[in-house]
């Protein structure tokens, strides 16, 4: 049985990717920063962890808790939206708590777990945004954007130092989203993001390791 951790899944598209994989078979373990409010994906039959992504030493230990079996897919999920604009010492200590949140902890996350992946000759996913790219024209929340920019650098530069392992990565942009984050103005139900999200992860050829791609799997721009 395959084995995928999806972070930040109490809700949203992580919540949905553990409902899907749960369905088709696979060993989901999937985390939350409060288990008590997790009373959906508990529902799934999947193993719910407690962790927060602010917490950079829980994350380092995390594999402990994971064990020695292989793990054959990570989806980086977890993420935070604060400060549209940075215009107060309020607002750079928000920027400070995204970037950890979506940028450093999945990149860490991401070393911390190579060698369970590797075992798999797995994959690893990162949910990120089209407003990461320095391309997008949307402007505005700067502390999400610049979290979202770091986080695409950093995991391209981890598929880039991991050309010769046997570990594929992906960056994926999901689309505007049906989500809490997204708004029920969203045009994309998340089931349907997260189903592409997933013929992306398992199509994505390990030549093309690191690429930032939408959920219908074409390229976004840097």
């Amino acid at each position: 049985m395959p084995r995928v951790l999806v972070t930040g899944a109490g809700r949203g598209i992580g919540l949905e990717f553990a409902r899907q994989y749960a369905a088709d078979g696979w060993d989901v373990v999937a985390t939350v920063r409060d288990r008590a409010a997790a009373r959906e994906l508990a529902g799934l039959g999947v193993r719910v962890e407690a962790l927060d992504m602010r917490d950079f030493a829980a994350l380092a230990a995390f594999p402990e808790r994971l064990g020695r079996e292989p793990l054959d897919l990570l989806i980086a999920n977890a993420g935070i939206s604060q400060a549209k604009w940075i215009r107060s010492a309020a607002d750079a200590e928000a920027w400070q708590e995204v970037h950890a949140v979506n940028a450093v902890a999945p990149t860490l996350l991401a070393e911390v777990l190579l060698p369970l992946v590797e075992a798999a000759g797995g994959r690893m996913a990162a949910i990120t945004s089209r407003m990461g790219s320095i391309a997008d024209s949307s402007g505005g929340y700067i502390a999400y954007r610049a979290s979202k920019a770091a986080l695409n650098a950093a995991w391209h530069a981890l598929a880039l130092g991991w050309r010769d392992r046997p570990v594929t990565l992906a960056l994926l942009h999901p689309g505007w989203v049906q989500t809490d984050m997204g708004g029920p103005q969203a045009p994309l139900a998340v089931e349907e993001s997260v189903a592409g999200m997933r013929r992306v992860i398992a199509d994505l050829p390990r030549a093309a390791s690191g690429s930032f791609l939408d959920q219908r799997g074409d390229p976004v721009p840097w």
